[in-house]
């Protein structure tokens, strides 16, 4: 293939971006050509196609949904660590938990009921897990079979990692305390791989944000973090009404440390702990 075949012209990525942003919400700046260019060369290639007129073609009419997996795969940014921001996790453990564990102790709530709406490789609706651990390990009368928590993400590959809970030492070294690690984590030579207590915590679905959340239930904490800027401000105030009524009356939302619901949502109030932010839901 030459060089030439391999640059994507102005209407090829306007046609590829169009057919992104319908499959994964994925909103891409005319600046980031490059990004389908780089990402989906492999694919093509594979695919046999000499440049990325004939791949859209292959992908338009080609009904196979291993090969849209493989393209939402390529596009989506997994980037995830243990405990991102620290402060999520602090108002949870000293603000959240507390108050919903009261509420289950006294009848009034049968389970809590966490999402994780973008979860990736799973480090965050396990740092969730092994954050209620730790608060049911300290709390007498409280269980952690009474906590339910749902990890969902676009990404098959990111599932299948997130549901075998087997992670290199690269991915241990990204936010995870010695201490925590010893507890949760069995190390097999360079793979660290999460205790069955942890694991059971947490259950993996694929769910496309542009969605209805509703088949999901309803919630007292959703988590979506790092992924609403990565849509257009349309689909950000779609998916920020359909988690308001997501969650249970007086519910709360985390996102961010960078993101802000401001324009997006008046159904919110801002919240703040520990030097830290979060939504408590108006509905």
């Amino acid at each position: 293939m030459s060089a030439m075949t391999a640059n994507i012209s102005t209407e090829e990525f306007d046609l590829l971006r169009k057919y992104i942003e319908e499959h994964c919400g994925i909103s891409l700046g005319d600046e980031k050509a490059y990004l389908i260019e780089t990402r989906l060369m492999k694919l093509m290639v594979e695919n046999g196609c000499e440049d990325f007129s004939q791949f859209y073609q292959l992908v338009k009419n080609n009904p196979r949904t291993d090969l849209r997996d493989k393209i939402i795969d390529a596009m989506t940014t997994n980037e995830t660590l243990w405990f991102r921001d620290t402060h999520p996790f602090t108002i949870l453990r000293e603000k959240l938990l507390p108050e919903l564990g009261t509420a289950v102790r006294q009848g009034k709530l049968p389970k809590v009921r966490i999402w994780s709406a973008a979860s990736s490789t799973g480090q965050e609706p396990y740092s969730i897990a092994m954050t209620v651990l730790e608060y049911c390990r300290l709390t007498p009368g409280i269980r952690p079979e009474q906590f339910e928590i749902i990890g969902t993400d676009i990404s098959p590959s990111a599932l299948f990692i997130a549901n075998a809970g087997r992670y290199d030492q690269i991915a241990m070294k990204r936010g995870m305390s010695e201490e925590i690690r010893n507890r949760y984590f069995q190390q097999s030579g360079p793979v660290c791989t999460l205790n069955d207590d942890v694991k059971k915590m947490v259950s993996f679905k694929r769910f496309n944000l542009q969605n209805s959340p509703s088949a999901l239930g309803r919630f007292n904490i959703i988590f979506l973090r790092y992924v609403a800027i990565y849509f257009s401000e349309d689909l950000k105030r779609k998916i920020f009404y359909n988690l308001a009524r997501a969650l249970h009356p007086q519910g709360h939302l985390f996102v961010g440390a960078v993101e802000s619901l401001r324009g997006f949502s008046e159904e919110f109030d801002i919240q703040s702990h520990g030097g830290g932010s979060y939504y408590k839901c108006r509905l």
